[in-house]
């Protein structure tokens, strides 16, 4: 119980900071909410290439799951990152 509700937590703080990489009005990304989040700021936020897969489940006693599953994914596809390869100078 306990497990999960952490889980919950740092999924609901990935959530908040997914909405504010999105929002063009967004002053401040809170990174720092959650381990997870924190784990993922280079991913979401920096110089990289990012694939976030959706784990859909076909059966009718799982629609709501999956429909929140995908509006969660649909939010993710809106972040935009311009990675661009790191060069050493000394090369």
């Amino acid at each position: 119980l306990v497990e999960g509700n952490s889980i919950n937590a740092s999924l609901s703080a990935l959530g908040n900071v997914i909405k504010a990489l999105v929002s063009k009005k967004a002053k401040h990304v809170p990174f720092r909410d959650s381990r997870l989040t924190r784990l993922l700021q280079n991913s979401l936020g920096g110089n990289t290439k990012t694939v976030m897969v959706a784990n859909l489940g076909p059966a009718a006693s799982n629609f709501e799951e999956t429909m929140s599953t995908l509006r969660y994914a649909s939010r993710a596809k809106d972040i935009k990152n311009k990675p661009r390869v790191n060069e050493d100078p000394k090369d």
